[in-house]
């Protein structure tokens, strides 16, 4: 749904708008700017609220959501282009965050999705824990990253179509959710892991969230060989598409050629 859906979503979204619908760009583009701006600021706001890792990738992907509609509001074939490379460096580390989260398990095999279970896990695992660190860094749009690279190219096209008070939101939802991602970085490598208790187990449909039933004893990554190659790829596409964005930029521009 965070990755697969999405891709399939805005395919049809920037065919709509820029092929079907191009001339009426003034009477849908003022609701795109509104439904981007809440879905961003909604994404965001519940996101930071969250202990349970699934939920909180969840709620960050609702505002990725709004991160990729100030792409559309572009002109057409910057726009496109610019959202196109958003969505295949966004789905290659959604995919890898959530490969990641699916791993964490206890000593029974039970799931652990509550973040305050995984403290510790960064110094006992470092491995995995530094490739999950640097995705999750990627969503956040750090430098160096596939994401910086892809919320600049979305937020430029917006600003060339004039929505510059979109991007001004967009920057300041960024910035917050960076904090959330920053959180579940800092639980991992900077705090003391504990016995699991009521904070690391409980009901699937507790105030914890769901995935966090019924297991006991230290938290680790499952060692599971082929998601651990997916979460590899993913972490090495991501960097690559940090500093060496390029070609995959010119394939996008290529891609958009519908848009005119």
């Amino acid at each position: 749904m965070a990755a697969g859906t999405k891709l399939a979503a805005f395919g049809a979204i920037l065919r709509f708008f820029h092929v079907a619908v191009p001339g009426l760009e003034a009477d849908w583009a003022p609701v795109l700017w509104v439904i981007a701006a809440l879905t961003m600021i909604v994404g965001t706001v519940v996101g930071v609220t969250q202990n349970d890792v699934k939920r909180l990738l969840a709620y960050s992907s609702v505002a990725h959501a709004g991160f990729l509609l100030t792409g559309v509001l572009g002109p057409p074939a910057a726009g496109t282009s610019a959202t196109l490379f958003y969505l295949a460096a966004y789905a290659i580390s959604t995919v890898g965050v959530f490969a990641v989260a699916g791993l964490v398990r206890d000593t029974d095999g039970a799931e652990i999705t509550d973040l305050r279970a995984w403290a510790g896990l960064g110094r006992r695992q470092p491995l995995v824990a530094g490739a999950f660190a640097l995705l999750l860094l990627a969503l956040a749009g750090i430098p160096l990253t596939s994401g910086f690279i892809a919320k600049f190219a979305v937020f430029s096209a917006a600003v060339a179509g004039g929505a510059v008070s979109l991007v001004v939101i967009g920057v300041l939802t960024s910035a917050i959710a960076a904090s959330f991602y920053i959180r579940v970085i800092v639980v991992m490598f900077f705090r003391d892991s504990g016995p699991l208790d009521g904070a690391g187990t409980g009901a699937g449909t507790g105030a914890a969230g769901t995935g966090a039933a019924g297991g006991t004893g230290e938290v680790a990554f499952a060692a599971r060989p082929l998601t651990l190659a997916v979460v590899a790829a993913a972490a090495i596409v991501t960097v690559l598409l940090g500093v060496m964005p390029q070609p995959l930029l010119d394939l996008a521009e290529a891609a958009a050629v519908f848009a005119g």
